[in-house]
């Protein structure tokens, strides 16, 4: 199976500093070669995505891992205004979060997220979720655009 030479950009929106350092250590110690672009809350997020601002010109992701519980604007917001969006909703949205609640999972497969993972606490298991993600998103699933 050959490999895109295209690095994925995935775009983090997250606002707890450790997750995010755990989160680009693991694309370290993977040696991913996806570009990661953070954002720490729903409103940076949908900014970035819409290339407003700060954000004119910054990549489109082809991948968003998206947590739920952000500032300013929640992440379930977010999941329904980027799958609402006819130029946004291709992207595929992996919540990334705390909650095990059974809500969470369900609104947010309701709010069309592409997968629903709990956050491991144990930074060899965090390392391991993001490798599997990075293993199915990048190198088996086919990206829009890839």
């Amino acid at each position: 199976m050959s490999e895109s030479l295209v690095p994925v950009e995935v775009l983090l929106v997250e606002d707890d500093p450790g997750d995010v350092l755990m989160t680009r250590e693991a694309f370290e110690d993977h040696k991913l070669r996806n570009h990661l672009n953070v954002v720490s809350d729903g409103v940076e997020a949908l900014a970035y995505l819409r290339g407003e601002g700060e954000y004119a010109g910054a990549p489109r992701p082809d991948l968003i891992l998206l947590d739920l519980n952000l500032p300013r604007r929640d992440g379930r917001e977010v999941l329904r205004e980027v799958k609402a969006d006819e130029r946004l909703r291709r992207i595929p949205v992996v919540v990334l979060t705390t909650s095990e609640a059974e809500e969470d999972v369900l609104r947010s497969y309701d709010l069309h997220a592409n997968a629903y993972i709990t956050k491991p606490v144990d930074f060899e298991r965090f390392v391991a979720v993001v490798r599997h993600i990075d293993d199915f998103f990048v190198t088996v699933a086919r990206l829009p655009g890839q």
